[in-house]
């Protein structure tokens, strides 16, 4: 039996899912059911539970997956251990973030640490928010990055930046003369937002409803690049995070406004899966994400 063959079936068991497991191992779906076929013959017993309702471990899976996941802790702390002490910084990294971040944020510290770490692979999937969730507590991936981080006590979350929110416009509209304008100065515009269950736009709509300012939704996106899109095509305003329109800005097809009356800050987070082992790589990287943090309190409340 191979350490392996115990990773996959404690992917398969956390992540429920036999395509998670394979792209977590690199390998096919049909290999992973031979493995966990392995096992079972191994022992003796099943181990899953083959139905199409749902999945579930039996309570010899479950027994499997207790004793195994500790195997697997023990196996990667021995590798990461003896990676420090030959001074071993390689393998990859993989990130899973929300478009914004892993558009606007995240490059300039990718290539920082690969200045220094050039043999470590780094490995960036966009995804909305929940899957980026998903991803990390599935084991998908090693990372993620998310904005109005949501506490999970399954999670280590660790404050990123706080990015101001600001209006945008395109250049002719009236509001692109001015400096900065008040909340209510938008109440009745046109508005470009994102769509319902992202976090930015819940904050939004909060911020709205609580200074009693009511705008007039006509586009809703998922991903930031295409609200800019939007309003640079006159469509509407919209409020996005500053540090996501600066080619924009210097390309002048946008105009950023700032808001006087309000501060409007969206937190940003980095998780991973607690009592994961981190490989030296990985420690690194989050040093660096750490150091260069602009945010003391990821859950202060002036971060709304």
């Amino acid at each position: 039996m191979q350490i392996e063959s115990l990773k996959v079936f404690c992917d398969l068991a956390e992540g429920e899912s036999f395509t998670k497991a394979a792209q977590i191992n690199g390998i096919t779906q049909s290999a992973v059911s031979q493995q966990i076929s392995a096992l079972e013959r191994a022992f003796k017993t099943l181990l899953i539970e083959r139905s199409k309702r749902r999945f579930r471990l039996t309570r010899e899976g479950e027994i499997l997956y207790e004793y195994a996941k500790q195997m697997i802790q023990t196996y990667d702390a021995l590798q990461s251990r003896l990676q420090e002490i030959k001074d071993i910084i390689s393998g990859t990294i993989r990130i899973a973030t929300i478009y914004s971040i892993g558009l606007h944020e995240l490059p300039p510290y990718v290539k920082k640490f690969l200045k220094t770490y050039p043999t470590v692979n780094i490995h960036v999937e966009y995804r909305r928010a929940n899957q980026v969730y998903e991803d990390v507590l599935s084991n998908v991936v090693d990372l993620g990055m998310v904005a109005y981080p949501v506490r999970d006590p399954k999670l280590e979350i660790i404050p990123f930046r706080k990015d101001e929110m600001v209006l945008i416009c395109h250049p002719q509209h009236r509001f692109a003369k001015q400096k900065s304008i008040k909340l209510k100065d938008i109440a009745g515009e046109k508005f470009i937002g994102f769509e319902p269950d992202i976090p930015t736009r819940r904050a939004t709509d909060r911020i709205l409803r609580e200074n009693d300012v009511n705008v007039q939704i006509v586009m809703e996106f998922d991903n930031i690049e295409t609200v800019k899109r939007a309003v640079e095509i006159d469509m509407g305003v919209a409020i996005v995070p500053e540090g996501t329109i600066i080619q924009e800005i210097a390309n002048q097809t946008l105009v950023a406004v700032k808001i006087s009356d309000v501060q409007f800050y969206r937190p940003l987070a980095v998780m991973y899966k607690k009592n994961k082992v981190l490989s030296p790589a990985l420690k690194q990287f989050i040093n660096i994400l750490k150091s260069e943090s602009n945010v003391q309190d990821v859950s202060a409340k002036s971060s709304i």
